[in-house]
């Protein structure tokens, strides 16, 4: 019996560890999402390049960002002369990062 007592003990305790994990908060989505507005995705995406392209990226604003299909598409501005952009794709759900790139 105390064979059987020792294992039951150690699974009574993991699952009362793991009932413990809760810690009664919950996520609060906002109904438009973590990414509500252009200016937030414009800030994410810059977030995102900088370190990436560092300071350089400034010269490629403005940035747009729209909105199509819950994603939010941001681009930077090509000056006259120059060629390329960078681009980000974020989700507008969660503020997942689902691409980023720079056009040549």
């Amino acid at each position: 019996m105390a064979a059987l007592a020792r294992p039951l003990t150690a699974l009574a305790l993991a699952l009362a560890a793991l009932m413990g994990c809760d810690d009664g908060t919950s996520v609060r989505r906002p109904p438009s999402g973590f990414v509500p507005d252009e200016a937030t995705a414009v800030r994410i995406a810059e977030a995102v390049w900088l370190p990436i392209y560092g300071e350089a990226i400034a010269a490629k604003k403005p940035f747009k960002a729209t909105l199509q299909g819950g994603v939010w598409f941001v681009n930077g501005t090509a000056a006259s002369g120059q060629r390329g952009v960078p681009q980000a794709q974020i989700l507008a759900a969660d503020a997942s990062i689902l691409r980023v790139a720079h056009t040549q």
